[in-house]
């Protein structure tokens, strides 16, 4: 098993936020109107949370191959929003002593954690 994901990044601008809305049909104002979002508690614009986390899935799959997936228990906490123009990375690595449990993460580019957890890999 490797011991180091093979990481994912992306620039995240607001058009790629509203593609993603439309592919969800998720468009909750804090996403996608302006307006609304800078006067609520985000204070602007936010990217979709499940954005972000497809990148901790791409680094899986680029590990691990796409068979190993559907045998992954992913728990994850956001820990603060990802915002335009921000570039988010997600990764991980093998927990120390253990042969199927990563710490994962997406980070952005300052180094700020956005989301932390673990990705356990069942017997297949």
């Amino acid at each position: 098993m490797e011991k180091t994901l093979k990481s994912s990044s992306r620039q995240v601008d607001f058009q790629s936020i509203l593609n993603y809305a439309d592919v969800t049909n998720d468009y909750n104002p804090v996403h996608v109107d302006r307006e609304f979002a800078a006067n609520s508690p985000m204070g602007g614009i936010i990217a979709h949370g499940t954005m972000s986390v497809a990148l901790i899935w791409q680094a899986l799959k680029n590990t691990l191959g796409v068979a190993a997936l559907n045998r992954i228990h992913l728990e994850i906490r956001f820990v603060r929003p990802v915002r335009i123009d921000d570039t988010v990375t997600g990764g991980g690595e093998l927990q120390a002593g253990a042969s199927n449990v990563y710490d994962v993460w997406v980070k952005n580019q300052k180094g700020e954690d956005v989301i932390r957890g673990t990705a356990t890999l069942r017997a297949a």
